[in-house]
């Protein structure tokens, strides 16, 4: 890996541990698309580049969620109890999204990004009221939630704020209640994603040196140690600001990730 390389990792770790404690999207949502476009100037494999974008971007969230949940947590922002509720469907899940990843097209997997992505971007900007009434489901309800959220965040690489932050505002969770749980959410994703991109990617053929299954190994090192420095900076802003600004910041940046990854489908 060549020193621009490192250097470009090194900022993009900088920039999306800040986005993961703002935010609470484990810095999924901004790694895959830049991933994708630094592996893919370099000359990855076209058919396999935002699979490995996709993987590491995953397994790089099981070290900027630790640093990102323990500033939430002295804050005492996390929700605890919904952690443990949501967790059990999320490992299922987790381990699934990238099996089935692994069976799509480079372009569908970019599309697939791009749709969901897209969608929780339209539910944070127009910040639609729930129901005074509404609230988080039953464990039963719960155990589906977190299977929802885990295979989706195993297909496109993110740490499940994309849904688990719309799903918890929906069910009348403040904002900053919401990001907090969904950073702390992010290590089971995490985990489970990078075992099961392990797992599948092993069978891969025609993957490049320094991949652990579809995980780019050396991404994953500079970007975590990055992250893990500008995480609790991004906790820390997260609980200074309006919730209104909050939401636009997330939908704003969502918008644009979801369009770069939508003209990457069709190229």
């Amino acid at each position: 890996m060549d020193f621009l390389l490192i250097m470009s990792f090194l900022v993009l770790g900088t920039f999306t541990g800040f986005a993961a404690g703002l935010l609470g999207i484990g810095g999924g949502m901004l790694m895959v698309p830049f991933i994708t476009m630094l592996l893919a100037a370099r000359g990855f494999p076209e058919e396999l580049v935002v699979h490995v974008a996709i993987a590491t971007s995953l397994s790089t969230i099981m070290f900027t969620s630790l640093s990102s949940v323990r500033a939430h947590h002295k804050r005492g922002a996390v929700l605890w109890p919904v952690v443990k509720l949501l967790a059990p469907g999320i490992l299922i899940g987790s381990w699934v999204g990238p099996w089935i990843g692994a069976k799509l097209s480079s372009s569908g997997l970019a599309m697939f990004f791009a749709i969901f992505v897209g969608f929780s971007a339209t539910q944070m900007l127009f910040d639609k009221k729930p129901k005074p009434t509404r609230e988080l489901p039953p464990p039963a309800g719960m155990l589906g939630a977190g299977t929802v959220i885990g295979v989706l965040s195993g297909l496109v690489g993110a740490g499940g704020g994309f849904i688990s932050v719309p799903f918890m505002t929906w069910c009348n969770v403040v904002i900053h209640n919401a990001v907090a749980t969904s950073a702390a959410l992010g290590f089971p994703i995490a985990l489970a994603g990078t075992l099961s991109n392990i797992y599948f990617g092993l069978r891969e053929p025609g993957l490049p040196t320094g991949s652990l299954g579809f995980i780019y190994v050396p991404a994953l090192l500079v970007i975590s140690v990055a992250s893990v420095f500008t995480a609790p900076l991004g906790a820390k802003t997260a609980h200074a600001l309006p919730v209104k600004s909050l939401k636009k910041v997330f939908a704003i940046v969502l918008y644009a990730l979801a369009g770069y990854m939508a003209y990457k489908a069709f190229r």
